[in-house]
């Protein structure tokens, strides 16, 4: 049994897949996003999306597109919201879904899309199954395999939803003894750390924690 860590790309044509996805992995409006859960029929797809964007924007795009039946937001702190998309699905859509549903591999959540139009996310199962999975990827998408481990290496639900800049401030403040009791640190010295102004350090740790804690909370 294998983990692999995948990256879709579809060089800029995600339109032609679903116009959701394009949203998703090009509008500017759309600044991080990661697909948290999903059901996938034949005819309907359902996903639950965590986004950090303007999300008045985003209904307004998702609702202009007729392959989507039906989408509810909810907000989630500032910049931050959760969006429950319904889609019709179409010819692109059923190959993506069903080069795994045709399989044992389990996908793991969440499916991440990075800001320059990728979407990474993590597979479990048999090797050979994973790879036929990856040959069965419509075109135009390109399969690149970034990782490969075993089963202690699946990441968590909660992990996926920390920025790359929220994590790293969040990993330097716990490092420095900014959390121990008393304080042996500030959010100057997590800044002088990671890199940035105290004032983008302290939002980066707000941010991480609050999302930490509602995970736990949701728990």
């Amino acid at each position: 049994m294998k983990h692999v860590r995948l990256t879709l790309d579809a060089g800029g044509r995600e339109a032609e897949i679903h116009p959701m996805y394009d949203v998703m992995a090009n509008a500017p409006f759309v600044e991080r996003a990661t697909a948290m859960h999903w059901n996938y029929s034949a005819e309907e797809l359902g996903i639950m999306h965590y986004v950090e964007g303007d999300a008045e924007r985003f209904r307004a795009a998702a609702e202009s597109f007729p392959e989507v039946i039906d989408i509810e937001l909810t907000r989630a702190g500032d910049g931050e919201f959760y969006a429950y998309v319904l889609d019709a699905t179409n010819e692109p859509v059923r190959k993506m879904f069903e080069a795994v549903d045709r399989s044992p591999t389990v996908v793991i959540p969440p499916i991440e899309y990075a800001a320059d139009g990728t979407v990474s996310y993590s597979v479990f199962g048999p090797g050979d199954e994973i790879q036929a999975a990856i040959e069965r990827m419509p075109d135009p998408i390109d399969v690149t395999v970034e990782e490969i481990g075993g089963l202690a290496a699946v990441p968590g639900v909660e992990a996926g939803l920390l920025s790359d800049r929220q994590r790293a401030a969040i990993e330097a403040a716990l490092s420095l003894g900014y959390y121990e009791l008393p304080r042996e640190a500030s959010h100057e010295d997590v800044a002088e750390a990671i890199g940035c102004a105290p004032s983008t350090a302290a939002e980066h740790l707000r941010k991480a924690e609050a999302k930490v804690v509602r995970s736990v909370l949701r728990t």
